[in-house]
């Protein structure tokens, strides 16, 4: 949410320098308009942990480990991919076995998956804070 919010926040102070022509209430303005914004991405952090804490405490695997799961698959799909296979390459190399090959990794998808998670993550604390869901 924050990364919204500093994108948003200059253009929202432009508009209301053009709409209050008083210099004194646009920056009134422009304050509760900052503290507001901070309120609201602090609720929405707030709203996060208490689900990841709900999360973590349930009984069944399903709800409480999906999380890590996928955690450890983007990890461990990271680490082959900009550690592990880079090793091994130099390793066959080193041992003079140019007649290995290794298929190549594509790491978009798997940075496409760790995007998702985390991205999917941000929009479960949204519609949690909104309301939407129970």
């Amino acid at each position: 949410m924050l990364p919204i919010i500093t994108a948003l926040l200059p253009k929202a102070l432009e508009i209301l320098d053009e709409v209050i022509p008083d210099k004194d209430a646009a920056q009134k303005a422009k304050i509760s308009m900052e503290a507001k914004l901070l309120d609201a991405a602090s609720a929405a952090n707030l709203a996060q942990a208490a689900t990841n804490t709900a999360e973590a405490q349930h009984r069944s695997t399903f709800v409480a480990g999906w999380r890590p799961a996928i955690g450890w698959v983007c990890a461990l799909g990271l680490a082959w991919n900009f550690i592990g296979y880079q090793l091994v390459l130099y390793g066959l190399n080193i041992m003079g076995r140019t007649d290995i090959l290794l298929p190549p990794m594509s790491g978009d998808n798997l940075m496409e998956l760790t995007f998702a998670m985390l991205g999917m993550a941000g929009l479960r604390t949204y519609e949690k804070f909104k309301g939407v869901t129970k």
